[in-house]
């Protein structure tokens, strides 16, 4: 089949272990055929959550920027970034700059937004020598996999982030919240719903409350959609944790996950969600030229450790403010 026909059935490769993936010639111009594909390819996102498109060869920034907005339309800016991105154009960015020898958790990118990204682009211009894959999990499979009285006390009361902002680790004030003025951080904080407190060394902390079970707008299902396991301080290398813990004290971590209620969350529900999502990963190495769009609702990512140069820009697109998405509480900033 031509890699640009929309008449003929898409030919793609299926297997339980990988993501659904689409092998193509590359194109004359990379962002027409997209413009040209964009139904077909997008119909594959909703039948199996994730597409990795191989053979693209994509080589560039604006190349990759250029099939984003024409496969998803206007490009999300981020807010409330955990860690740095470097920006590689109009709604581009670099991966999360995270230690290469240290895994990130399954997730679902910015799931304590208000208003989440919808769809997840990625695109590889250099592929790691080896690791640094983007696996994928199914969020439905993966809240049916969990023990009902886990996920029934997580949805019953939601999960809480909280952060604490300083000028050493994770991302700046300005990099969250576009400002490091702070009578605007507090406007911004007041009208997303996130509590805030100031301490006298001028440091930030914030706690917010979000649904960890939403059902997905399209089909109605119910998912797993969070980043408790991720942004919790039992998924960082022992050391880290300890060195973090020393440094900062317990409660003042960079980011950590709570119980909806406050109660933090034991290391044997970190580790059971995360041997849960090893259970559904579905994982291919990166070939540089190669296209992944995610259902950032329906499906979960992680990004592997790796060894020499990866270099991944990534973009976020159909922001969405989920009906069930929002905090059962009121922001209360003091």
């Amino acid at each position: 089949m031509p890699s640009s026909s929309l008449t003929a059935p898409l030919d793609m490769e299926l297997r339980p272990d990988k993501p659904a993936m689409l092998r193509v010639e590359p194109p004359a111009d990379a962002a027409s055929w997209a413009d040209e594909c964009r139904d077909a390819l997008r119909a594959q996102v909703t039948e199996h959550g994730a597409l990795l498109v191989r053979g693209l060869g994509l080589r560039d920034a604006d190349q990759a920027g250029a099939v984003f907005a024409r496969l998803a339309g206007p490009l999300m800016t981020e807010t409330e970034a955990f860690a740095p991105r470097e920006p590689r154009g109009a709604g581009t960015y670099s991966s999360t700059t995270w230690p290469a020898n240290q895994p990130m958790c399954m997730h679902h990118e910015l799931s304590y937004l208000l208003e989440v990204p919808g769809l997840m682009l990625f695109a590889c211009l250099t592929a790691p020598g080896q690791g640094g894959a983007t696996a994928v999990a199914d969020a439905e499979e993966v809240l049916r996999a969990l023990p009902a009285e886990l996920t029934e006390r997580f949805e019953r009361e939601g999960w809480l982030l909280t952060r604490t902002y300083n000028d050493e680790i994770g991302a700046s004030l300005a990099e969250s919240f576009g400002t490091d003025d702070r009578a605007g951080i507090e406007a911004y904080c007041r009208s997303h719903a996130i509590d805030f407190t100031w301490d006298a060394d001028g440091s930030l902390h914030t706690r917010q409350r979000r649904s960890a079970v939403v059902r997905h707008p399209v089909t109605g299902r119910r998912c797993w959609f969070n980043q408790i396991a991720f942004l919790n301080e039992w998924a960082l290398a022992p050391e880290v944790r300890e060195y973090l813990v020393d440094e900062y004290g317990a409660d003042g971590l960079p980011f950590n996950t709570r119980h909806g209620d406050g109660s933090p969350i034991g290391e044997d529900v970190v580790q059971l969600l995360n041997s849960t999502y090893e259970a559904h990963t579905r994982r291919e190495p990166w070939q540089a030229g190669d296209l992944m769009l995610v259902d950032n609702i329906r499906t979960a990512h992680s990004r592997e450790p790796f060894t020499g140069d990866r270099e991944v820009l990534v973009g976020m697109a159909e922001p969405r403010r989920l009906g069930d998405s929002g905090p059962t509480g009121e922001a209360s900033g003091r």
